[in-house]
């Protein structure tokens, strides 16, 4: 079994709406022993909820108020962002952390929140799929510090170069998200540096996905990250059995609070 790491994974929505309570949140995370803190990428919810946080400048205040918890956002759909600014964001956010962002990415959806056809955004998995895979080609290229050529389908950077680099090598970890059983999301995650099962029911589901990932990486390829969010209550164990590296319990995106938040914090790490 591989150990088992910690991570809040938090939805920026009311009362955490406000990057500074977060940021404090994240600093009693790191003293009570958790690994990571992560968030979601959401620009609304529907009603009751009313108030969304940004998630990068909720990083960037996260970064600051600690030393040693990885952090990061779990998941950011890569298509509705222009690949360029991400490359600026999370190489700078990786130096105002001293190394510690891992970045989360995915399809994202407008079935929850219609956040994509609310504001015009591509609607077929397909092409968000396709912009995905483009953009993450960007992001590798820009962090190397050496000038970007790219012309594809869906976007252009004529020679551009990103500097300063990141501090992590070669390039900042990426998860990406996926459904345990769907092919495509599995390759991708395979190639890069983790896997983010959403909808994870059983940890058979998850066994056979890192069984999958395992036959299509090389010993060589360097470590890669499970992490799985689970609903409260839930014994994590048979998921690290199962291959999970990181345990992420969920909170009701409509029911959030701080105190919610500071009583699983308070519950502590997995234990082994």
């Amino acid at each position: 079994m591989s150990k088992l790491r910690s991570g809040l994974w938090l939805p920026l929505f009311e009362e955490l709406a406000d990057p500074g309570a977060v940021a404090r949140i994240a600093a009693e995370a790191e003293e009570a022993g958790w690994h990571g803190v992560f968030v979601w990428d959401n620009l609304r919810w529907p009603e009751p909820v009313l108030r969304a946080g940004d998630t990068w400048i909720t990083l960037a205040a996260i970064a600051t108020a600690t030393e040693n918890v990885r952090l990061g956002p779990l998941v950011t759909p890569l298509a509705r962002r222009r690949p360029v600014k991400v490359a600026r964001e999370t190489a700078s956010l990786d130096l105002l952390s001293g190394g510690r962002l891992t970045l989360g990415v995915g399809l994202g959806s407008d079935e929850f929140a219609r956040e994509f056809s609310m504001t015009g955004e591509e609607l077929d998995p397909r092409r968000r799929g396709a912009m995905l895979d483009e953009s993450l080609a960007i992001l590798t290229a820009a962090w190397s510090g050496e000038p970007v050529h790219h012309r594809g389908t869906h976007y252009t950077v004529d020679g551009m170069r990103f500097l300063p680099e990141p501090v992590q090598r070669p390039r900042i970890p990426i998860w990406a998200a996926g459904m345990p059983g769907s092919p495509k999301p599995i390759r991708r995650a395979a190639g890069l540096d983790g896997f983010f099962p959403i909808n994870l029911s059983h940890p058979d589901q998850l066994a056979e996905s890192v069984s999958v990932i395992t036959e299509l990486r090389e010993p060589a390829d360097g470590p890669f990250d499970i992490a799985i969010g689970l609903p409260a209550g839930t014994d994590p164990i048979p998921y690290a059995k199962a291959g999970a590296t990181w345990w992420l319990p969920e909170f009701d995106p409509e029911d959030v609070s701080l105190d919610r938040v500071r009583g699983v914090l308070r519950d502590g790490p997995a234990q082994p």
